[in-house]
């Protein structure tokens, strides 16, 4: 999606009032992204300590979505988003390491 389809997209989502008062703002795009920024930032964090084939790519897809709908929390859907591949990096080391999809905390 370009860059003027979404600035034509954001100028669309105010729409008037049947009443003919003014536009209502669009405020709730915004806060769903910002939301999914939070999500994925816990996510990616929690995903390091404990189920991270589970939570790595699910922190990189919400933080991908958080991205695209321009969140206002920008960084904090960034750190979802690399924190989302570092639990897959650990994951990886994991499996190369042990040979099996698991936690070892023992000799």
């Amino acid at each position: 999606m370009t860059l003027t389809a979404i600035a034509r997209r954001s100028e669309t989502a105010a729409r008037p009032l049947a009443s003919g008062g003014p536009a209502a703002p669009a405020r709730r795009p915004t806060r769903d992204a910002d939301g999914l920024a939070v999500a994925s930032f816990v996510l990616g964090l929690v995903g390091l300590l404990v189920m991270n084939i589970l939570l790595g790519p699910a922190a990189i897809v919400m933080a991908v979505i958080a991205l695209a709908r321009s969140t206002a929390r920008r960084g904090r859907a960034l750190l979802g988003l690399a924190l989302g591949v570092a639990d897959l990096v650990v994951l990886a080391f994991l499996v190369t390491g042990n040979g099996v999809v698991a936690w070892n905390f023992g000799g």
